[in-house]
């Protein structure tokens, strides 16, 4: 299997990626957890290396299983974790 580039990627997903730098960079986070959930994490090599580009912060990502945003990573207070971005397959839905 080739590897897919950032842009590959953009067009299947969008991973709205220029808000995830502004936030870093906004934020002056160092050290951030990107969380994937099981079919996103065989890209996350790839946004790593695209995010690294364009911020100055250092990279974790979270291998356990994500099934949504309120599936935190535990333990993750001993990190000294300056910001978490959880991704999905899919947009938001609003509650009702």
């Amino acid at each position: 299997m080739k590897n897919k580039t950032i842009e590959e990627i953009q067009e299947k997903y969008d991973l709205e990626l220029d808000k995830i730098i502004s936030e870093i960079k906004n934020k002056k986070s160092k050290l951030v957890l990107l969380q994937f959930p099981d079919g996103l994490k065989p890209y996350a090599t790839v946004v790593i290396d695209y995010l690294e580009e364009k911020t100055n912060a250092e990279f974790l990502i979270w291998m356990e299983s994500c099934f949504g945003a309120c599936d935190i990573p535990v333990g993750i207070e001993k990190l000294k974790i300056d910001l978490v971005v959880q991704f999905g397959h899919s947009e938001m839905m609003p509650c009702y």
